[in-house]
């Protein structure tokens, strides 16, 4: 028995838990209250997926005379090669019996559907993959076309990473949600609902969270609520996560809590244990009760009651997100399509952490700002994060990080860096940043040493014009550096692309899309995805639309309210570069197609480029740098050299010289250097260790020097230490 159960509900990921409800178990356990936690959504799939339930969703389609495309007709056909195959296929995408790759790879031996089409295409784009990856795309392949089987013939609503995402999609009236939640449930609701059935069983909880991230858990979860108000009348139920953070601010109508007894705001972590207060030790009875940023009924009508004075809880007090009860160990990876950042959150299971909450920079106009999830940043210390990665990797046995930052700050990647390196800790992590300026050659190389394999960042639009409108604080020279820095260590680097931003005119668009074609024939961005400017209400542009050429169409709000429809003054139908900004992209992240015209992307006439064809080649060509600020740290993450003595003589001048020698873990380096300076160079360097408590700054380093001898900037600037910078001496 446990006081309350977190629920993620269908669909989210199929790789690795959306955090929100290990999040809060993790600040649950610094009180002494119990939960337990269930992922909803894998353990649907995982049920559904199976030799057993097919055996049943072929019998159903076939019997109801569903099967009405070819390519349903042809899975049908195959079914018993379906049959046959299903449960090793789901196997070997948790990671189970890896050798099934090759069975998987060889010729024939998986039924094919409409979804290997695109394989003859995409060969080329595979072929160079391992074995494994390969295997787990031909794999995604067959999951997909089940996927279609079940969409034309079981449910439409049906989607790996979502469930009738379209029915929680700009909701501003609560009326289809409703009628679809008065209507029989559908196969996946029956799944849904019996797997819910005996966790309430086990459990008997007296309070239910469920935490709703994105429009297709919406559905799932008013489900869920209903069947729990009709089975289990006696338990509570609330509703906290991105989505009413985002959509439900404005929730009035009162047929929403015949389902929920509470939606809460924000942070939870002070909601939840005010409602605990409430619902499990009984401190009054909604009469008068304090609550934080929480929607309730009273009296027939919504209220919001955000009565209590206390603050929220500091990041330091929140606890270390807890994993445990989740299925770690049967979350399945896919790769869905040739794209190297889609492949990180698909592929493989995660630790999911947070450097700071809120954003440092807080400023672009189309981001939600106003809300405290962004507008509220507090980072978390770089000892304690650390402290819970190793918590978490004795808790998950995975040592895998994402770092779900709004945007990470450069400062607080340093610090954990060296942090990660004092601890000689072997991880893997990625996050989101900005690319700003701070993201210099040699912080990228300290991010690499600690574990650092990808970053993604927001270009948006690429035009000086409309980041400055957006302020977004980068210049598009910024990001080429930048970009060319993270490239250069070896972080693949991908980039959030926008088009249709207010006031963009058709010449910008393609301009854009000209820098983009130079930044990946560079090598510079390995991967890219392009969206359609989208209208918030809580946004800058979103909350000021005039001051942005703009006009509004508000619709009245009952529900949900997030993404508003607008008319944007110059005219511009951006919808129609869709296709060809995406077709492009894809061709540009497999190294082709940089010679062709950007004309034939399009099947309408765009204007030619105005972007000189060598502008970021020209943005990379930057002046050295001899000035380096005082108080920059100095860092040395090579090893201990091996000394050796030798004597040299010239026109009857004898130097007694040292010549060290560097190993890395493919090669070795010799420097050569006076022996007093070389003495001092070793013994120096011992020091400039991450091991080491203290930093030394660059100013403490000229005057360690300048005690024993003079001319430090020969020295520095000399080819010896040119060297040294080439191998691991940082300037951070």
């Amino acid at each position: 028995m446990k006081d309350i159960l977190l629920i993620t509900p269908p669909f989210t990921q199929l790789n690795t838990p959306y955090p929100a409800t290990a999040y809060i178990k993790g600040f649950l356990n610094t009180k002494n209250i119990s939960a337990f936690q269930m992922d909803l959504g894998i353990e649907v799939i995982l049920t559904l997926f199976t030799k057993k339930s097919f055996i049943d969703i072929f019998e159903y389609a076939h019997t109801n005379d569903c099967i009405i495309s070819d390519n349903c007709h042809r899975i049908y056909v195959l079914k018993e090669d379906y049959l046959k195959t299903i449960d090793n296929v789901i196997a070997f995408l948790q990671g189970k019996n890896p050798t099934f790759a090759r069975q998987i790879c060889t010729e024939n031996f998986l039924p094919e559907a409409s979804r290997f089409d695109q394989l003859d295409d995409m060969e080329w784009a595979f072929g160079s993959m391992g074995m494994q990856d390969k295997a787990k795309h031909l794999a995604t392949l067959y999951l997909e076309d089940l996927s279609d089987f079940i969409i034309e013939c079981i449910d439409p609503n049906f989607g790996f990473s979502r469930y009738a995402e379209r029915l929680g999609q700009s909701a501003n009236s609560f009326d289809e949600l409703y009628n679809s939640l008065l209507s029989k449930p559908t196969y996946i609701d029956q799944i849904t609902l019996q797997i819910l059935d005996q966790r309430l069983q086990e459990i008997t909880p007296k309070w239910v969270c469920i935490s709703v991230p994105f429009p297709g858990n919406l559905y799932s979860a008013f489900r869920c609520a209903q069947f729990i108000k009709k089975n289990y009348s006696g338990i509570k139920i609330s509703m906290g996560g991105g989505f009413p953070n985002t959509e439900l601010r404005s929730v009035s109508d009162v047929r929403v809590f015949e389902f929920f007894d509470y939606i809460t705001l924000d942070d939870g972590e002070l909601p939840i244990e005010l409602l605990y207060n409430v619902i499990c030790k009984g401190d009054n009875n909604n009469q008068g009760i304090e609550l934080k940023r929480t929607f309730l009924l009273e009296n027939e009508k919504v209220i919001y009651n955000n009565r209590s004075k206390r603050n929220d809880y500091k990041q330091i007090d929140v606890g270390t997100p807890d994993y445990s009860d989740l299925l770690l160990d049967k979350y399945i990876s896919v790769i869905e399509i040739a794209n190297p950042m889609h492949s990180l959150w698909s592929d493989g299971r995660w630790n999911k952490l947070t450097m700071a909450h809120g954003c440092y920079w807080g400023k672009c106009t189309f981001c939600d700002i106003s809300l405290d999830y962004i507008k509220i940043y507090e980072p978390v210390a770089a000892k304690l994060l650390v402290d819970r990665m190793e918590e978490l990797i004795t808790q998950t046995n995975e040592n895998g990080f994402h770092f779900v930052d709004e945007a990470a700050p450069p400062s607080l990647m340093k610090a954990i860096a060296l942090e990660i390196i004092k601890r000689k800790l072997v991880v893997t992590w990625w996050t989101n940043i900005r690319f700003e300026k701070n993201f210099t050659k040699d912080l990228c190389l300290l991010l690499k040493a600690s574990g650092c394999i990808a970053v993604s960042g927001g270009l948006e639009v690429a035009s000086d014009r409309l980041l400055k409108l957006i302020d977004k604080g980068v210049t598009i020279e910024q990001v080429s550096q930048v970009t060319r820095n993270f490239t250069e260590a070896n972080i693949m680097v991908h980039a959030y692309l926008m088009y249709g931003y207010p006031t963009q005119t058709i010449q910008e668009t393609v301009d854009s899309l000209e820098m983009v074609r130079q930044l990946f024939e560079l090598g510079i961005l390995q991967s890219g995805f392009w969206h359609q400017f989208a209208l918030t209400a809580h946004s800058p542009v979103g909350l000021n639309p005039a001051e942005y050429h703009i006009t509004p169409h508000y619709n009245d709000i009952s529900f949900a309210n997030n993404d508003i429809n607008f008319t944007d003054h110059t005219g511009i139908d951006h919808a129609k570069f869709s296709f060809g900004l995406k077709k492009s992209l894809f061709n540009y992240m497999h190294g082709i197609a940089f010679d062709l015209p950007l004309q034939d992307w399009f099947d309408f006439k765009i204007p030619h480029t105005t972007i000189d064809p060598f502008f970021i080649e020209s943005c990379l060509h930057t002046p050295l740098n001899f000035k380096i600020k005082p108080t920059a740290k100095i860092t040395w993450l090579g090893n201990t050299p091996t000394i050796t003595e030798k004597i040299k003589s010239k026109k009857g001048t004898v130097k007694k010289l040292l010549t060290l020698t560097f190993h890395d873990r493919t090669e070795a380096f010799q420097i050569s250097v006076n022996q007093p300076q070389g003495n001092w160079l070793v013994s120096i360097l011992e020091e400039l260790k991450p091991n080491n408590d203290k930093q030394i700054s660059f100013t403490q380093l000229k005057t360690s020097y300048e005690t024993k001898f003079e001319n430090f900037e020969l020295f520095w600037f000399s080819k010896p230490i040119e060297k040294l910078r080439k191998n691991g001496l940082l300037v951070l």
